[in-house]
């Protein structure tokens, strides 16, 4: 079996978060694979899988922010906030100025109140929202925090009646894309959805270390869990008295600053610790 690790996939257009979980599952033999972050089956980009005890790094990569690009239609809706779901109102937007689309988008920026789109992973009484969509049933969910730290607007287009809109944005974790093209359409009175999402990156790991499940194939590599954990948390090495205390759980009377991955004499990845009640004391042990 291959090494508990993460496995960074560039997610083609067409399979499902849980399809390429499948993929991976069969590529380094464990069942115990999880993803981190849903990407809807038409996005691709950087889905970040993790393998063995890895998979309980995933929930605190969960917290940290993600960047896209993506391609919103101005001039209609539809029922899924994207290109899957049926065109529901339509309205001329050939005519928007540039000015006012870059406006309507600005105003996306910051820390905001999103209602996520009713065709979500988010559970309402225990059930998947999009799951009672497909049933027929009303979904309205509940605004939640987000925060878009950057949105820029690259390319605006008319296509026919159209406007197609690229924007590349950096966001938290939680932050629907299909919700801001769907709220900007709404700003602007013409209705929009997204076309086209592609993730660039999941905290610090981005394409550039994200490999094709055609690569995957070839060479299932996992990244071992001390690089992730290096690459995602501030690090500290500790000497063999602490490591042994860490092994065990428990406080260090050692500063840190935040959330941190501690490591032993010989550089494995023991644990994350936080600051709290003055003293480094235990978020997660992995050995």
């Amino acid at each position: 079996m291959t090494e508990p690790g993460l496995v960074v996939v560039d997610k083609p257009g067409g399979i499902t978060s849980h399809g390429v979980v499948g993929r991976v599952r069969r590529l380094v033999g464990t069942r115990k694979v999880g993803h981190a972050g849903t990407l809807d089956p038409m996005a691709t980009g950087v889905l970040v899988l993790g393998v063995d005890r890895a998979t309980r790094l995933l929930g605190h990569l969960m917290l940290t922010e993600k960047r896209y690009e993506a391609t919103v239609r101005l001039g209609a809706s539809t029922t899924t906030d994207d290109a899957e779901g049926e065109v529901v109102a339509s309205t001329s937007a050939a005519a928007l100025s540039a000015e006012a689309v870059a406006a309507a988008f600005a105003a996306q920026v910051g820390d905001i109140e999103q209602v996520p789109t009713a065709v979500s992973a988010i559970k309402v009484d225990g059930k998947r929202a999009y799951q009672r969509v497909r049933d027929g049933e009303e979904v309205e969910l509940a605004a939640r925090p987000v925060t878009v730290h950057e949105l820029t607007v690259d390319d605006q287009r008319v296509v026919g009646e159209h406007l197609d809109v690229d924007i590349s944005v950096r966001c938290s974790s939680g932050t629907y894309i299909r919700a801001i093209a769907r709220d900007v359409g709404t700003a602007l009175g013409v209705g929009g959805h997204l076309t086209a999402l592609r993730r660039t990156a999941v905290g610090p790991y981005g394409l550039e270390v994200a490999r094709t499940l055609e690569q995957l194939e070839e060479d299932p590599a996992v990244l071992p869990i001390a690089d992730a954990a290096r690459l995602a948390f501030p690090s500290v090495d500790l000497d063999a008295d602490e490591a042994g205390a860490v092994r065990v759980g428990r406080a260090l009377g050692r500063p840190l600053e935040g959330l941190t991955a501690l490591f032993d004499p010989d550089g494995r990845f023991l644990a994350l610790y936080e600051p709290r009640e003055g003293q480094a004391r235990p978020v997660a042990v992995f050995v």
